[in-house]
């Protein structure tokens, strides 16, 4: 069987591309193809396939200003060749779904996310861009949101990373999605360590994370806050944090898997279609306070691997800080451990085979 994996862009190593990494692992014969490549930002295995760029890698400084050539991306899409191959994959968030693919081809769309600053977030989006790019936004990203629900056709199935973006699929492009959880690489992680007397915010610094909830409740509660991560938001938070907020910037992932180890819990405070930092905490045994709603809602379990708060906003969330420490007890990190497991690689891996298998016998 011939495959093709089609993926957004490959410049960073998120969460995207590590099931990206996982669906190479599944067809190591698959070629890949993607709008820009930085090679040296990706992992060795996934640099043994084939893989085919479109015309944007050409572009002045493609490989770091690749959202403004957006308006293209739909075009780009259209001239991959894509005949001959029997299975096509595309893992989508930016645009990957809108590949032309031919009748004997059968398409698996493994959606991250219908692209969010043209459908719900768009509002956000616009609010916080000045008048003058939002004159040029508006009409590009009406375009977008047309040939987003359109290409939505090309799709045979729809795969969601979570019950919530499935929800999304169904209001967006008003298709049925099945759900398999993406893959979280919890044997790096272990549970056994002793807690330290500090919380850890962890992820890029952008306005819709809402990291400024976790700084300023911290603050203002005086409890030790460790931020790893950067981000355009960055200056603003340092400018509001209190001396109890450390700033590490971005680390590498050893620094990352030593304060998740040993952290008390891990404040979570933005919405996300699933998050695989919670999962993460809860593989090192640590506990997660998150805002309720969305992805966390399918990872974390309320009262046992760690506590919701249900209003984003400072009070809520100091809330659920005090809450937390009243019953520190109640949570223990190798329940948090067991509970991550059910996230791992070899889950995604067995339900993506057989979800596939499925399709293609259809």
């Amino acid at each position: 069987m011939k495959v093709a994996l089609v993926h957004y862009w490959l410049v960073h190593r998120r969460g995207g591309e590590r099931v990206l990494e996982a669906l190479a692992e599944l067809f190591p014969e698959a070629d890949i193809f993607t709008h820009v490549f930085a090679p040296e930002e990706m992992q060795p295995d996934l640099l043994r396939h084939r893989i085919q760029t479109s015309f944007i890698q050409k572009f002045p400084g493609a490989r770091k200003y690749y959202q403004y050539y957006l308006p293209f991306m739909p075009l780009a899409l259209e001239q991959f060749d894509l005949r001959g191959y029997d299975l096509v994959i595309s893992s989508e968030s930016g645009p990957a779904k809108g590949v032309i693919t031919g009748p004997e081809t059968t398409h698996v769309c493994y959606c991250h996310s219908p692209m969010r600053y043209v459908w719900d977030m768009y509002p956000e989006y616009m609010a916080s861009i000045s008048k003058w790019k939002r004159l040029l936004a508006a009409p590009m990203l009406h375009y977008m949101r047309l040939w987003d629900r359109l290409s939505a056709d090309r799709v045979d199935h729809f795969v969601a990373n979570s019950a919530f973006v499935a929800k999304r699929i169904q209001k967006h492009y008003r298709r049925e999605a099945d759900v398999v959880h993406p893959p979280v690489d919890v044997e790096q992680f272990s549970a056994t360590r002793p807690r330290d007397d500090f919380y850890l915010m962890l992820g890029e610094l952008t306005e819709y994370k809402r990291p400024d909830l976790a700084v300023q409740a911290l603050s203002e509660l005086g409890r030790p806050l460790v931020v790893i991560g950067g981000g355009k938001e960055e200056k603003a938070l340092r400018a509001m944090a209190g001396p109890s907020v450390r700033f590490l910037g971005r680390q590498p992932q050893e620094a990352v898997v030593d304060h998740l180890e040993r952290c008390k819990a891990l404040v979570f405070p933005g919405l996300e279609d699933f998050g695989i930092v919670p999962v993460e905490a809860m593989a090192a045994g640590a506990p997660v306070l998150a805002y309720g709603k969305g992805g966390a809602l399918e990872t974390v379990k309320d009262g046992e691997t760690g506590l919701f708060f249900h209003e984003q906003s400072v009070g809520a969330l100091k809330e659920v800080v005090l809450s937390f420490e009243s019953r520190i007890q109640d949570f223990s990190s190798e329940r948090c451990r067991a509970h991550a497991e059910g996230f791992s690689r070899e889950r995604f891996l067995t339900q993506m085979r057989e979800k596939i298998a499925s399709c293609l016998s259809l």
